[in-house]
């Protein structure tokens, strides 16, 4: 198996997205730490890993406490080595419960994307790069959207901000670090499974858009981050891949 020996830790994997990576990952052999706020939702795909023959532990914690974090991190290192694979998937679209446009959106809704979807991430990068330099190898994939390089009218500036931030962010990590043999790659979903189906009319009619017909899956967004981590994606390094099934986003 391509990530036999590797330890994954994948941040809010307790459903969906997440919770595909996990599974695509344990798959290919790799040890999965399965990050969620919710303790229940980590050990229910822990468990559903497991069951599938495959090695999968729950780790609860809140990705935007910087002392649960640091704590999380290191107890992580301790029992299992190291981290060579991290997938920052946290995050959330919608703040105070909804989309808004940008004039009706409170800052604190702005101020939460920004530290959820951006913060977050620096803090745990900055955590587990030290761990991956100590042994030679390390890959960062972080789960963006479509939504940070194109303009939509469903209310996710802030959302598409905070998004484009980590994009730029992977970008300059890469080049840092690439002589470390850490690569560092984001990953800029299209409308997927679980998320966007049941939403309103503005986002049914990007839907109609799709050319490939359906929307995206959790085990697309898997194969796309096993790729990544095993040997075959190692020349790839610093760049946003875009899974949308071929939709090119707009009003």
């Amino acid at each position: 198996m391509p990530l036999e020996g590797r330890v994954a830790l994948v941040t809010g994997a307790g459903r969906g997205v997440g919770a595909g990576i996990a599974m695509s990952l344990a798959s290919a052999g790799a040890q999965v730490i399965v990050n969620d706020l919710y303790q229940e939702r980590a050990e229910s795909v822990a468990e559903s890993i497991t069951a599938a023959g495959f090695s999968g532990t729950a780790y609860a914690f809140d990705v935007m406490g910087p002392d649960l974090v640091e704590s999380a991190v290191s107890n992580i290192a301790k029992e299992f080595g190291g981290i060579d694979i991290l997938v920052h998937n946290a995050g959330i679209i919608e703040g105070g419960g909804r989309p808004n446009k940008l004039a009706d959106m409170p800052v604190e809704d702005w101020q939460l994307q920004i530290e959820l979807n951006l913060v977050a991430m620096i803090r745990l990068v900055q955590l587990v790069i030290p761990l991956q330099i100590d042994r030679g190898w390390g890959r960062l994939i972080q789960i963006s959207s479509g939504a940070s390089s194109r303009g939509l009218s469903i209310g996710v500036s802030a959302y598409g901000a905070a998004k484009a931030g980590t994009e730029s962010l992977i970008r300059h990590i890469g080049v840092e670090y690439g002589a470390e043999g850490i690569t560092a790659n984001a990953l800029a979903l299209g409308l997927m499974e679980g998320i966007h189906q049941n939403q309103d009319s503005g986002v049914q009619k990007l839907i109609k858009n799709i050319p490939v017909g359906r929307l995206g899956r959790p085990s697309d967004v898997g194969a796309a981050a096993v790729w990544l981590c095993s040997e075959g994606g190692g020349f790839v390094n610093s760049q946003v891949i875009h899974l949308n099934g071929g939709t090119v986003f707009g009003r």
